[in-house]
C-alpha cells in the first residue's frame, strides 16, 4: 500500500507586492540555517580530529623530558632513553585507539540519541580530556596525558562518524555532496590551526604545553553554543522516530519557503521501504546479501584512507625540507604549508563535487597519488646524485597531499551516507570508522619498519593501494551525484541481486517466446 499523502504546511505569504521580498528573506534564512548547521557540526566534529592530530607534534621533546623528570621524582632513578620513547609512543598511539572506541560508540549514540544530541554529548569527552591534560603538570602525572589523549580520540571517533551522517541527512539532494564534504574541509582546517597554534611564538613554547594540549576545549565550547540553534536531521525524525511534525518543522528551518512536497515524498518512500525494520548492527551487515557491495565498498575506501600513505608524507616532510637546505628553525613554517595544501584542495573540492561527481574525484585523486608515489621514490633514491632532487621530493610531498585532498579525503566520509539506507547507515559508519582508526594505528606502528626494510622504495605498498582503489572505484562504484538515497539503493540492488535479475530476465524471455508460439 502506498503511504498516505502528507500535507505540508504552506508558509504564510505577505500581500502580492511584498511576496518577492518575503521570498528573498526566506532564502536568506534558509542559507543562514544551513551554514549554521554546517559550521556548528564541523567545529566540534571533524575539526577536532585534525586539531588533535597536530597539536601533539610541537611539545614532543618537552613531554618526553616531563616523563623523565616525573619518573625521577617518584623513584630517584632516571628512565632509559628506550623507555621514554616507549611511553611517548604509547601517548601518541592511544589516540587512534580512543578513535576506534569512539567509532564503535557512534552507531548506538546516533540511533538512540539522534545525530544532533550525539554531537552535543560528544563534547563531554573532549572537556574531560582538556581537564586531565591541563592539570597533568600540576599533578606530576604523565598517565593523565595518556588518559587525555584516549578521551580526545573517543571524541574524534564519534565526531568523524556522526558529522557527515548528520549533514548528509540534513542537506538538499542537489547540495548533499558539497555540504557533506565540508567534513574534510574542517579536518584540514583543524590540521592547519593545530600546526599554527603549536608554533613556538604561540603555544608551542616549553612552559605552555599543558595549555596547548588543553586548547581543544575551545572548539568544543563553540559547538555547545552554536549547535543547539540548528535543527535535528529531518530523516532521523521521520524514519527513526516517526515524528512527522518535527520533521516538517526541521525541513522548514533548513529549506525556508522552498516547496517541500517533493522532498517529503522521497523521505516517505524511504520510510515505506524500511517499514518494520530495526536499526542494523555491524555484524548483521556482513550476513545480509542485500548490502554486500555497499559493505565491500566501505571496506575498500575506509581502509585506503589510511593505507594510501598520505599521513606518512608528514613523516618525511621534515627530512626532505632539511635536505633541501631549509634552516631547521624555519621547517615548522613549511610544514604548515603542507596542511594548507590539504585545506585548499578540500575547499576547492566542495565547489566542484556536484559537477565532477564522486567517482571522478576519487579515481582522479588515487591515480595522481600513484603517479606521485613513483616520482617520490625515484627522487629519494637519486637525492645524493643531483643537487635539485630534494626540491623534486619537496614538490612530490605537496603534490601527493593535494591529490589526496582532491577527492579521497572528503568523498570517503560521505559515501556511507549515500549508499546505505536509514537503518543500516549508523552500522556502515561504525565499520568504516573502525577501519580508518585501526589502519591509522597500524600504519603508525609499521611505517618505521617499512622505511627500514624498503628504504627509498617505502612507498611501494602505498602505490599498490592507490592503484587498486582507483581500479575498484572505476569498475564497481556507481555515480551517486544528483540521485535520491532510494535511487542509489536500487542501483546497488541490481548488483547485489544480479543473479536473480538475470534469471528473471531469462524467465521473462521464455514466457514471451511461449506466448508468441
Amino acid at each position: 500500500a502506498s503511504p498516505a499523502p502528507v500535507r505540508v504546511p504552506e508558509p504564510r505569504l505577505m500581500p502580492d507586492e511584498a511576496q518577492p521580498n518575503d521570498r528573498h528573506r526566506h532564502r536568506q534564512l534558509q542559507g543562514k540555517v544551513l551554514v549554521l548547521t554546517v559550521c556548528a557540526a564541523g567545529i566540534g566534529g571533524t575539526f577536532q580530529y585534525g586539531y588533535n592530530l597536530t597539536i601533539i607534534n610541537a611539545p614532543t621533546s618537552v613531554i618526553q623530558a616531563f616523563i623523565n623528570e616525573t619518573w625521577l621524582e617518584r623513584t630517584g632513578l632516571p628512565l632509559e632513553r628506550s623507555r621514554i620513547t616507549l611511553m611517548w609512543t604509547f601517548i601518541v598511539s592511544i589516540f587512534p585507539l580512543g578513535g576506534l572506541a569512539g567509532a564503535l560508540l557512534a552507531g548506538p549514540m546516533a540511533i538512540k540519541l539522534g545525530r544532533k544530541k550525539s554531537l552535543l554529548l560528544n563534547n563531554m569527552f573532549v572537556m574531560l580530556a582538556a581537564l586531565l591534560v591541563g592539570l597533568s603538570r600540576m599533578a606530576k602525572s604523565f598517565e593523565m596525558i595518556m588518559l587525555s589523549r584516549f578521551f580526545a580520540g573517543i571524541n574524534s571517533g564519534v565526531g568523524m562518524n556522526i558529522q557527515p551522517m548528520y549533514l548528509g541527512e540534513s542537506s538538499p539532494k542537489e547540495l548533499r555532496g558539497a555540504v557533506t564534504l565540508t567534513s574534510a574541509s574542517f579536518t584540514a582546517l583543524g590540521l592547519v590551526l593545530g600546526q599554527i597554534v603549536g608554533l613556538r611564538e604561540i603555544l608551542g613554547a616549553e612552559e605552555k604545553w599543558p595549555l596547548l594540549l588543553a586548547s581543544n576545549a575551545v572548539p568544543s565550547l563553540i559547538q555547545l553554543v552554536l549547535l543547539p540553534w540548528a535543527p535535528e536531521s529531518p530523516r532521523y525524525l521521520l524514519i527513526d522516530r516517526g515524528d512527522k511534525e518535527s520533521c516538517i518543522c526541521a525541513l522548514q528551518k533548513l529549506r525556508g519557503s522552498r516547496d517541500l512536497s517533493s522532498e517529503m515524498k522521497e523521505m516517505l518512500a524511504e520510510q515505506a521501504a524500511v517499514q518494520g525494520k530495526t536499526a542494523t548492527g555491524p555484524w548483521e551487515l556482513f550476513r545480509n546479501p542485500a548490502v554486500r557491495w555497499q559493505l565491500i565498498t566501505i571496506i575498500v575506501l575506509g581502509s585506503a584512507m589510511q593505507l594510501c600513505g598520505n599521513d606518512s608524507m608528514y613523516f618525511y616532510a621534515s627530512y626532505v625540507f632539511q635536505e633541501a637546505g631549509i634552516p631547521y628553525d624555519k621547517i615548522q613554517y613549511y610544514i604548515i604549508g603542507t596542511g594548507s595544501c590539504e585545506l585548499i584542495t578540500a575547499m576547492t573540492c566542495n565547489l566542484i563535487i556536484e559537477r565532477a561527481g564522486r567517482r571522478m574525484l576519487v579515481i582522479g585523486g588515487y591515480s595522481l597519488m600513484a603517479v606521485w608515489a613513483v616520482v617520490f621514490m625515484v627522487a629519494l633514491s637519486l637525492q645524493d646524485r643531483f643537487s635539485w632532487m630534494p626540491y623534486l621530493s619537496m614538490a612530490c610531498i605537496f603534490a601527493y597531499i593535494l591529490s589526496f585532498g582532491i577527492g579521497p579525503a572528503g568523498v570517503t566520509g560521505m559515501i556511507p551516507t549515500e549508499i546505505f539506507d536509514q537503518m543500516a547507515r549508523p552500522a556502515g559508519y561504525m565499520i568504516c570508522g573502525s577501519l580508518l582508526w585501526t589502519n591509522l594505528f597500524l600504519v603508525g606502528m609499521a611505517f618505521p619498519f617499512i622505511v627500514e626494510g624498503l628504504g627509498y622504495f617505502c612507498y611501494l605498498p602505498f602505490f599498490t593501494v592507490c592503484v587498486c582503489t582507483a581500479l575498484y572505484v572505476s569498475f564497481f562504484l556507481p555515480e551517486t551525484r544528483g540521485k535520491s538515497l532510494l535511487e542509489i539503493s536500487e542501483e546497488f540492488n541490481k548488483r547485489n541481486f544480479k543473479k536473480q535479475t538475470c534469471e528473471n530476465s531469462w524467465t521473462n524471455l521464455e514466457d514471451t517466446k511461449s506466448t508468441m508460439l
